[in-house]
C-alpha cells in the first residue's frame, strides 16, 4: 500500500519491533519447563535478548520499541534500570515469526503509530547489532521510497546439494545474506503481509520477502559479519566472546 503524498509529507518517526516469541529449535536447547528459548538464555551476563534491546535503545532516533512475546511466556523480564527505556512488551506473538511481526504491527498501529512511520524489525537473536549499524540503515533508508535491510554480500563459494553431496556450484556474484534490522513503512509492510495471513504466512521468510512479493525492491545496506543470528550451539560461544571483548 503506497501512502498518499499528504501523509508522506508529514514527519515520519522510527520505531522498533522485536519478535521474541520463538523457541529456537535449532539452538540445541531442550524446550521443557527447565529451559528457556534461546533468546532468553544467559549470554555474557544477561539474557541474549537484553543485549539486543539495549543496543536498539542506544539509537536515539528510535522513538519507541515493542517486544512481541508469546502469550504463554514465563521469562522474568528484568526491571529498570536494566530494562531499556522506550521499550514495552506485547504478548501478541503468533505461531511463526511472520505471524508475530504481523500481530506486532497491528498492535503498533492500534497504539498510534502512523502508516507512514518507519518500523525497524530486528531479530531478538541478533544480539551483536550495534547502534552504529542501525543508524547507518536509518541514514540510507529514510529518503528511500521503499526502505531496506542490512545485508552482506556472500563471501564464500556456494554449493547446491542433495543427500549430502554437491550437485553444482552456484554463482555468488549477486547473492546477499539478509540480516536485520529491516526497515519499512508500517502501512506498506502490513499491506505486503496481509495477503498471507489466511495461509499462516507460508513463504514469508523475512519482511523483505513480503515486500518483494508485493512488487517492491528493498534497498540493500551493507551490514557487518558480527551481526549474525545466534542459531546453532557454537554460535553462543562466539557471541559471548565478542560481547565480552566489547566490554574489555
Amino acid at each position: 500500500m503506497t501512502q498518499p503524498e499528504s501523509d508522506r509529507a508529514s514527519p515520519s518517526f522510527c520505531y522498533a519491533l522485536v519478535p521474541c516469541a520463538g523457541v529456537g529449535s535449532r539452538a540445541g536447547t531442550p524446550q521443557d519447563k527447565q529451559f528457556q528459548p534461546k533468546q532468553f538464555q544467559a549470554i555474557a551476563g544477561q539474557a541474549m535478548v537484553m543485549h539486543t534491546l539495549q543496543s536498539l535503545a542506544g539509537v536515539a532516533r528510535i522513538r519507541q520499541g515493542w517486544v512481541v512475546e508469546s502469550p504463554g511466556n514465563d521469562f522474568e523480564w528484568p526491571e529498570a534500570p536494566t530494562w531499556p527505556a522506550r521499550f514495552e512488551r506485547s504478548a501478541c506473538g503468533g505461531a511463526s515469526r511472520a505471524h508475530s511481526v504481523f500481530n506486532g504491527l497491528l498492535a503498533m498501529r492500534a497504539q498510534g503509530v502512523q502508516d507512514h512511520d518507519w518500523v525497524l524489525v530486528h531479530d531478538a537473536a541478533r544480539c551483536l547489532v550495534t547502534p552504529a549499524m542501525v543508524n547507518d540503515l536509518i541514514d540510507r533508508c529514510m529518503a528511500d521510497p521503499v526502505g531496506g535491510l542490512l545485508a552482506l554480500p556472500v563471501p564464500d563459494t556456494l554449493k547446491a546439494a542433495a543427500h549430502g553431496r554437491v550437485l553444482a556450484t552456484v554463482d555468488r556474484a549477486d547473492k546477499w545474506l539478509a540480516q536485520t534490522p529491516q526497515m519499512f513503512r508500517l502501512g506498506d509492510l502490513l499491506a505486503a503481509m496481509a495477503p498471507f495471513e489466511a495461509t499462516g504466512f507460508v513463504g514469508i521468510t523475512d519482511e523483505a520477502s513480503a515486500m518483494e512479493m508485493a512488487g517492491h525492491l528493498p534497498l540493500l545496506v551493507p551490514g557487518s559479519a558480527h551481526n549474525f543470528k545466534v542459531t546453532y550451539p557454537p554460535d553462543f560461544a562466539l557471541a559471548t566472546a565478542l560481547l565480552q571483548s566489547r566490554k574489555n
